[in-house]
């Protein structure tokens, strides 16, 4: 299904090497004017990437990440970004396009176009890029009904002015790139961790250091500099957990990273059961003089 909707939706690319448009070929290759040429995948998703990229979310972190996100952990979140979208995009008779950039293994565009379309008889299409080919993998498998490109952030293989939405959740920004992809009353939402996000794995792994504490307000007043701010909500709430779900959200979260592996064990061997979540959603379009 992922490859007819590449077809369906072959208009919004464009090379990642030339910046020309390109065509699909016998539902195998994505072609440029110059003949630049980029494979689909068995499962429909496009590599876009010029050399490969190495991060640090490895197959088992992002199986994790999966895991976590369909035990409804982010479930909060997601609904209220949906009902934010469902206020905000008019209801024209237009399809809408949605480009989460930063995607992940996908569960967060496919769990909104799933509440979006079940309120509202909006025409809703998702795309997902990420630079993880991992996280693309996952996602074109599991929700084949979208879009999904491995991708740079700073050169996305998408032309400019063709989204309606993106979504750009716990992930790097490039303003510059969001000004130039999204239509000229398109909508960005950024979604970034509270200080109280997961501060007991926080204050576990880092107790009396630097990383004991976070704060968003850098990232909240670069939002202001780059973007028209229209709204900021914030979004607490608190999430039972088992021993199973915790072992992947430890495995899942970048906090644990550079945690020995005896700290993360005895974390997980502590009973710890519940979790706070904590966000901050940042709502604006366009600064033109930007």
């Amino acid at each position: 299904m992922s490859k007819f909707k590449v077809k369906a939706h072959v208009d919004i690319f464009k090379c990642p090497i030339c910046g020309s448009r390109m065509d699909l070929y016998q539902l195998k290759s994505l072609v440029c004017k110059a003949n630049h040429c980029f494979d689909l995948a068995r499962s429909g998703y496009v590599n876009f990437l010029l050399r490969a990229a190495k991060t640090g979310y490895d197959k088992s972190m992002l199986r994790s990440r999966n895991i976590i996100c369909k035990s409804n952990f982010f479930k909060p979140l997601l609904v209220e970004i949906s009902e934010l979208l469902l206020q905000e995009i008019p209801n024209d008779g237009n399809k809408k396009l949605i480009l989460d950039i930063g995607c992940g293994e996908g569960s967060h565009l496919n769990q909104i176009l799933s509440m979006l379309r079940s309120k509202t008889s909006h025409v809703f299409e998702g795309v997902g890029v990420d630079i993880s080919k991992e996280g693309i993998q996952i996602a074109s498998k599991e929700y084949p009904e979208h879009v999904w490109c491995v991708g740079d952030l700073a050169n996305n293989p998408f032309q400019s002015n063709k989204f309606a939405v993106i979504l750009n959740i716990l992930s790097p920004s490039n303003y510059a790139e969001f000004n130039r992809l999204l239509l000229k009353n398109g909508i960005l939402i950024k979604v970034v961790p509270g200080a109280n996000y997961l501060k007991e794995l926080r204050e576990a792994f880092y107790t009396g250091g630097e990383k004991q504490t976070y704060s968003n307000t850098k990232t909240v007043e670069h939002f202001k500099e780059k973007f028209a701010l229209l709204d900021l909500r914030e979004i607490l709430y608190f999430v039972n957990i088992n021993r199973a779900d915790l072992e992947h959200l430890i495995k899942m979260t970048p906090l644990s990273w550079n945690v020995p592996t005896e700290k993360i064990e005895q974390v997980i061997r502590s009973g710890l059961n519940k979790i706070t979540v904590e966000f901050t959603i940042l709502y604006g379009k366009k600064c033109f003089g930007n």
